[in-house]
C-alpha cells in the first residue's frame, strides 16, 4: 500500500476453463502467436477457485504473450472428473469478459482465426477511438470468439494523431 492510501495491483492473468486444452491450446499459439509459459497438472483443494471439488484433477496451461509480467492466459481443464460445459456462447452477456489484444498484423491474425474454423463475429474493419491523451488512434480490427466462447477484440494501431499534430 502507499503512503496515500491506494493499493497498487496489476491484473498478471486471466485463466479460462477450457473443454479441450489441445484444442485451445493451438488457437492461442496460431491465432494470437502466443507461447507456453507453464504446463502442469494439479489436483484442486477446492478452496481456491470457485469451481470443482477437492481432489478434482485438472490440467493449467499458461500462454504467454509479449510481457513476461501482464497479459498472460491460463488455460484449465478438468480431466478427472470432467466439469461438465454448457453450450459454446455466441455473444457477451453480463459477466463474460472481452479481451482486448493488441497485434501488429490484423489481417494475419484473421486469416488465422479463419484457418482454424474461428466463430468471427466482425471481419476487419477500420475505425477510430479516442486516446485517453486526446490523440485519435486509428485501428484494424477484427472480433471473434475462441473455441470455448470467449470474446476477442483484435486490433492493429494504424496511426495515432495527437492534437497537435492534427489538421
Amino acid at each position: 500500500m502507499t503512503r496515500t492510501g491506494h493499493i497498487r495491483s496489476i491484473v498478471k492473468r486471466t485463466t479460462l476453463i477450457v473443454r479441450d486444452m489441445a484444442v485451445s491450446r493451438r488457437w492461442y499459439e496460431h491465432v494470437l502467436g502466443m507461447t507456453t509459459w507453464l504446463d502442469t497438472e494439479y489436483v484442486l483443494s477446492g478452496e481456491g477457485i470457485a469451481a470443482g471439488s477437492s481432489g478434482d484433477r485438472t490440467h493449467l496451461v499458461i500462454m504467454r504473450a509479449e510481457h513476461d509480467k501482464i497479459g498472460m492466459i491460463g488455460l484449465l481443464q478438468w480431466l478427472d472428473p470432467p466439469l461438465p460445459a454448457p453450450d459454446v456462447p455466441t455473444s457477451v452477456q453480463y459477466g463474460t469478459p472481452v479481451f482486448v489484444v493488441e497485434t501488429d498484423d490484423a489481417a494475419e491474425l484473421a486469416r488465422r482465426a479463419e484457418e482454424l474454423g474461428t466463430r468471427i463475429h466482425m471481419r476487419q474493419r477500420r475505425f477510430t477511438v479516442p486516446g485517453a491523451d486526446g490523440s485519435i488512434r486509428h485501428l484494424l480490427g477484427t472480433a471473434l470468439f475462441d473455441p470455448d466462447g470467449h470474446f476477442f477484440e483484435c486490433n492493429q494501431v494504424l496511426r495515432i494523431e495527437h492534437p497537435e499534430t492534427s489538421p
